[in-house]
Parts: C-alpha cells; sequence; structure tokens
C-alpha cells in the first residue's frame, strides 16, 4: 500500500469535529478499531468532511473476539455500518490472540476482501514467526501495523517489512509522551529548534517502508505532527536515536 508518512491513529478520540479537522488539514491515512468503540465517530467525521471519500485510506480492526471463521464477515459488516461506509480500504486482525487461528481466519478474511468489503488486508502485533504462518493463507499482507517509536520498535519486524515490501505501521510514535523527557531526543529538538514530537515522528518516518499515525485532537497538534515528516535528521542523529536504550513496550500483548 501506499500510505502517506502520517495518518491520524484515533484511539480515544470520542469527537468526530476532531476527524473532520484532520481531514481538512491534510490527513489522508485515518485508523480506527472495534476495540476503540469509535467507529461511528470516526465515520461521522469522514462524512462531515469536504473530502471525497476516493481520497482517503480508511483503515479498522477485527478484535480478538471477532477472529473465529464465522464471525469475520458479521463482524466486518458490523464495523462498515458504524463507519457509514461501504467498504474499507485496510482491514487488520488485530491481534494473533483470542479466537484466532490462522488456518481459519485468514482464510475467512480473504473472502472478505475477495467480496469487496476491504481492498486490502493487514496485521496488527504479529511477531516474525507469525507472520511466516500467515503468509500460507494470505494473498498479502497489504501492512503490518506495530509499536515503534524512539524508546521501543523490534528490528526483526523492521526487517520483514523491507525483506517482503509492506508498510510497516508505527503506533505510539510518542511513546505515551515519555520521548518528551528523553535527553537524547530533547538535545536534537533544541539543536533543530523544534518540539521533542517532532523529531520522534521524523526519526520514524526517516525509515524506508515505515509510516506513522499518531493521536492528536487540536488543529495546532494535527498540523505540527504533519509537518513532523519533513524534518530532515542527520545521519548521525538517526543513529543517536537507535542508540538510546530501549524500554518495555506500552502495548504488550
Amino acid at each position: 500500500m501506499d500510505l502517506p508518512p502520517v495518518g491520524l491513529g484515533t484511539m480515544g478520540i470520542e469527537d468526530e469535529a476532531v476527524v473532520r479537522t484532520a481531514i481538512d488539514c491534510g490527513y489522508r491515512h485515518l485508523d480506527t478499531a472495534q476495540i476503540y468503540d469509535n467507529e461511528s465517530t470516526v465515520g461521522a467525521g469522514i462524512a462531515a468532511a469536504d473530502t471525497d471519500r476516493a481520497d482517503l485510506t480508511v483503515a479498522t480492526k477485527l478484535w480478538i473476539d471477532a477472529l473465529e471463521a464465522t464471525a469475520v464477515r458479521p463482524a466486518t459488516e458490523a464495523s462498515l455500518d458504524r463507519l457509514g461506509l461501504d467498504a474499507v480500504d485496510l482491514l487488520y486482525v488485530h491481534r494473533p490472540r483470542g479466537d484466532y487461528d490462522p488456518e481459519t481466519t485468514l482464510p475467512a478474511v480473504e473472502a472478505v476482501r475477495e467480496a469487496g468489503l476491504t481492498a486490502h488486508v493487514g496485521l496488527s502485533n504479529f511477531d516474525p514467526d507469525q507472520l511466516v504462518d500467515a503468509r500460507e493463507f494470505l494473498d498479502k499482507i497489504a501492512a503490518h501495523q506495530v509499536e515503534f517509536h524512539p524508546l521501543f520498535w523490534r528490528e526483526s519486524l523492521f526487517t520483514d517489512a523491507q525483506k517482503h515490501d509492506y508498510p510497516l505501521v508505527a503506533y505510539a510514535p510518542l511513546a505515551g509522551g515519555r520521548v518528551f523527557e528523553e535527553p537524547t531526543i530533547l538535545n536534537i529538538a533544541a539543536q533543530h529548534e523544534t518540539t521533542p514530537a517532532a523529531v520522534s515522528i521524523a526519526w520514524v518516518t526517516s525509515y524506508e517502508n515505515v509510516v506513522t499515525i499518531p493521536k492528536a485532537s487540536s488543529r495546532s497538534h494535527l498540523e505540527a505532527n504533519l509537518a513532523a515528516a519533513d524534518l530532515e535528521l542527520t545521519d548521525a542523529e538517526i543513529a543517536r536515536i537507535e542508540a538510546i536504550e530501549r524500554e518495555e513496550e506500552l502495548f504488550p500483548e
């Protein structure tokens, strides 16, 4: 998939006006999920915006209680009903847990794609071995959404995305705000006369095949996150951030 460097992560967004504002600011990739309980909000924001639906990439995710083979299609249709859309552009398996079984779940998701309810099938929070298994049952992994920020990222997942040429969609690029206190990030931000948020987003998007979906609510933060992808870090700065001691992930299984 050809995804823009910065999209909108909507977890926790409960106001459709935020989604509409994001679209007005230039966001073209909108990411939600069944477990976020805000698909209706995202759909209302899309409907209220002046941008054509065809210009947007809308993604949602099947939660772990919707992954039994017979549940996949009705769960997808329920998401579409809440979104007010005939189809999404990207449908993820949110986590390989609960009712997930690659031999039954993934063919059911492929059937949903073939029926035209989604254009692409993605995965989220898979480990390398699970990606190998998934390839046996998917026509193509269109994207893999994972936690990826200066304080936590898994090289094995990054390598898989590069090897198989699909976008890695980085969520939580600001590490839940922890990057605002990281000395290396603060130092680089000062050198560029910008914010730690901008440095973190610029670092994530500096890698080929990696895009990100930070959450923001105010117009100023929405605009700043979009602009951050244009910040050019030096190779030395990228290496300094790579060398930060990694911490525990924010969203373990």
